[in-house]
């Protein structure tokens, strides 16, 4: 029972506006926090104390951020992190950003200076609120003490509900240490999603019917929007070839049949030679982010398209549809479906395509090949869930691991957030204690969080991390050898410090590898069951190993560069 529902009579002691967020919290699900204190928010940390809540104490504020989009991600819930005002505050921003560029439910409580001093230049205050914009869903000032029953009730269902996204809660700190009487708090419910469009549904099918090459985008929003059975069995209904955007892998199994791949700017040809060859293109809770189409204007250039979104924003945004479905994808789903399955000559096509540019694992040299060590890791364990930074090992991630859910495969897609995978796998282990997670570092992106081992080894947060260690800034240098002439500038990280020592240092068990014969070996003792706790295998890779196939910029998707 919470301290508001004890309320029976005014007589009671009132509530600090600390305490009214703790109960907020609590009343809307919240379990657990990642966060770092200060002056400005020092009295709200004061009431944590003892309120059931558990919170992580990141070493750095942007690792609660990335923690909390990643628990965000894998409960459908919004992740919680906070911070102090200015410096705390700001090193929130890029998880915010982050979680606003992925569609990620959180909410972000922000200290900020006494209300008489806002706009005075105070010590450590920041107007994060103008900050944020840009970045966020929606904002909230807390002016007064008896607004936070209510500003926190409607910020984590604005956080959750639609296309979910970050809400920033900015509390100044006069308004966290006053008093209130609340009266019994009221949640307001969330509206009902908009009946399906009949009429666009017709005409769906319609052109589903007609189509002689139909193919599927399968994007994002599927799982955000948990339509994922709906998804699947609309597959199985149709027949209907698929592609996935990065963030969408896993919403039908990669081994499925009738998957082709990723596609886009480093997809698999096959993938990209059906969305070119199409007639139809059903792009459903995807976005045509640069990435995915390559030169817009070239993308699927005789197909008609079906844009099914929750967000009218996005529709018509950069590719006009032939037919728009806004609002929830799984009714719509339920009612689509050509009349008969695709013809046999275009299935038999995605086939050949399929087995033409299946990937090769056989690459030469006497190094360990990270796309083949990504693929034999994602078959030891059908529960993996994958946390990853970005860089060239993001792309081999996407391109090789095996994903049976798209809540395996946590990456940060829209904003390429280098350092994502650590602290990302921090949270998605701490809402799922029960999965094994493993973060795959490059080493680039894993000095920029590596602060969070130490948060790893404070609690106990049993993740593996893969760190391919090629000693370069792996994409950049292979974008200078290809479009800049070889030309090699400040991508050199041959001085990295010995990460398995780091590991040790931080209080981590590790292990070094750099020979394909030890790679089975240490699979095993990165993924095994025995009670040893967070750990880190060190992965030695080929400096000048390149991700293939590559579009090149403002090329069409059908000009792939690659090592054939």
């Amino acid at each position: 029972m919470s301290l508001l529902d004890k309320r029976e009579d005014t007589s009671a002691e009132p509530l600090t506006g600390s305490q009214l967020m703790i109960e907020a919290l609590k009343r809307n699900g919240v379990k657990e926090i990642f966060g770092y204190p200060g002056g400005a928010i020092m009295p709200l940390y004061d009431a944590l104390v003892g309120s059931g809540l558990k919170h992580y104490l990141t070493r750095h504020e942007q690792g609660a951020s990335l923690a909390a989009d990643a628990y965000g991600r894998v409960t459908r819930r919004a992740g919680v992190c906070m911070a102090t005002s200015g410096p705390g505050a700001t090193n929130l921003v890029t998880g915010i950003a982050n979680a606003y560029m992925d569609s990620v439910p959180m909410v972000a409580i922000t200290g900020q200076v006494a209300s008489s001093l806002i706009g005075t230049d105070a010590f450590q205050e920041v107007d994060i609120f103008g900050i944020t914009l840009p970045v966020v869903k929606h904002s909230f000032v807390v002016r007064d003490v008896s607004e936070i029953p209510e500003i926190m009730d409607e910020a984590f269902r604005i956080a959750e509900g639609g296309r979910p996204g970050p809400v920033l809660v900015d509390f100044p700190k006069d308004v966290s240490v006053a008093t209130h009487s609340p009266s019994r708090v009221t949640r307001h419910a969330s509206p009902k999603p908009a009946p399906v469009d009949e009429a666009a549904i017709t005409a769906a099918n319609e052109l589903l019917a007609k189509a002689r090459r139909p193919l599927v985008i399968a994007g994002g929003g599927i799982a955000i929007s948990d339509a994922i059975d709906a998804f699947r069995d609309f597959v199985e209904r149709t027949g209907l070839p698929v592609t996935a955007t990065l963030k969408s892998l896993g919403s039908l199994p990669t081994d499925h049949e009738r998957f082709l791949g990723m596609l886009g700017m480093h997809g698999n040809e096959a993938a990209n030679h059906a969305v070119q060859n199409c007639d139809l293109l059903m792009v459903i809770g995807g976005r045509f982010d640069d990435r995915v189409t390559g030169k817009l204007t070239h993308f699927a250039p005789t197909a008609q398209v079906i844009h099914m979104d929750i967000d009218p924003a996005e529709v018509s945004k950069l590719r006009k549809p032939d037919v728009a479905i806004v609002g929830e994808l799984a009714p719509a789903l339920e009612k689509l479906g050509p009349a008969e399955p695709p013809r046999a000559s275009w299935i038999n096509q995605c086939e050949a395509w399929k087995k033409e540019f299946a990937w090769r694992y056989d690459a030469p040299g006497e190094g360990i090949y990270a796309p083949k060590l990504l693929r034999d890791m994602s078959r030891m364990r059908d529960d993996l869930v994958v946390a990853c930074d970005v860089g060239q090992h993001q792309m081999w991630v996407a391109q090789h691991c095996r994903f049976n859910d798209p809540l395996q495969h946590l990456t940060s897609g829209g904003l390429g957030t280098m350092g994502y995978g650590l602290p990302a796998a921090m949270g998605a282990k701490v809402a799922k204690p029960e999965a094994k997670v493993v973060a795959v570092c490059g080493d680039g992106s894993f000095m920029m969080n590596v602060q969070e081992l130490a948060t790893l080894n404070r609690y106990g947060i049993d993740v593996r991390i893969l760190l391919l260690n090629n000693a370069m800034l792996g994409m950049v240098r292979q974008w200078q050898e290809l479009f800049f002439e070889g030309n090699y500038s400040e991508v050199d990280l041959s001085d990295n410090p010995d990460f398995a020592r780091v590991a040790e240092a931080f209080g981590l068990i590790s292990k070094a590898i750099d020979k394909p014969a030890e790679v089975d070996g240490g699979l095993e003792w990165l993924l095994a069951d025995d009670g040893q706790g967070p750990r880190l295998l060190h992965v030695r890779i080929d400096p000048m190993e390149n991700v293939w196939p590559l579009v090149p910029p403002g090329q069409a998707n059908h000009k792939m560069m690659g090592n054939r």
